[in-house]
């Protein structure tokens, strides 16, 4: 009876220790491309919104002129600079970088199609992320353990008139450009750590 009570007592202290010996062996909690991209996306919501910068071209111009955005104020001698003014929708539309409302159109030629003028978008909006892939173990630079995943940046358009969504969207605009996340585990979950 001694011998069956003192091995009841060791098969429980031998099942006690695995059980703390398999407790301090836990395992990494797994980075799902959800996971990540609901981090990266949080990261963007954190940051001030923005307007989205916009080159507008020679096609760009005219079609502004269609929308009533900006007309002509100055033509000079040589036939192919001038300057645009801003209309009420306009304003309403865009921004110009320098704060003004006159658009200085300045090509090196009248033969010039390359010439472009960047306006900012009056909407503001957070930078939207999507398509998150090649996630994988990584050394981060300063020797730290991670993982890194490819993802997509892009421009969101919500709230800016369909005009200037067309101007957006002519060529010579990126709306969208391929990104790097960096994640490290902060206790038992992922945390970001940086976008490159």
């Amino acid at each position: 009876m001694r011998k069956t009570l003192n091995l009841k007592v060791f098969g429980v202290a031998a099942f006690l220790g695995a059980g703390l010996l398999l407790s301090g062996c836990k395992s990494t909690p797994e980075l799902t491309q959800a996971n990540a991209l609901a981090l990266i996306q949080a990261h963007y919501d954190q940051l001030p919104a923005s307007g989205a910068s916009i080159a507008v071209d020679d096609l760009g111009m005219r079609e502004g002129i269609t929308a009533k955005y900006w007309e002509r104020k100055t033509i000079y001698p040589n036939k192919y600079w001038a300057d645009f003014n801003l209309t009420a929708d306009g304003k309403k539309a865009v921004k110009l970088q320098n704060g003004g409302d006159v658009m200085q159109w300045r090509p090196d030629s009248a033969s010039d199609t390359r010439y472009s003028y960047v306006v900012v978008t009056a909407a503001s909006n957070h930078r939207k992320a999507h398509d998150v892939t090649d996630i994988q173990d990584e050394v981060l630079p300063d020797g730290t353990t991670g993982k890194s995943a490819s993802f997509t940046e892009s421009v969101d358009l919500t709230g800016v008139p369909d005009p200037l969504q067309g101007i957006a969207h002519n060529p010579g605009n990126k709306l969208s450009s391929k990104r790097q996340a960096e994640f490290v585990l902060d206790g038992t979950a992922w945390k970001l750590k940086t976008v490159i």
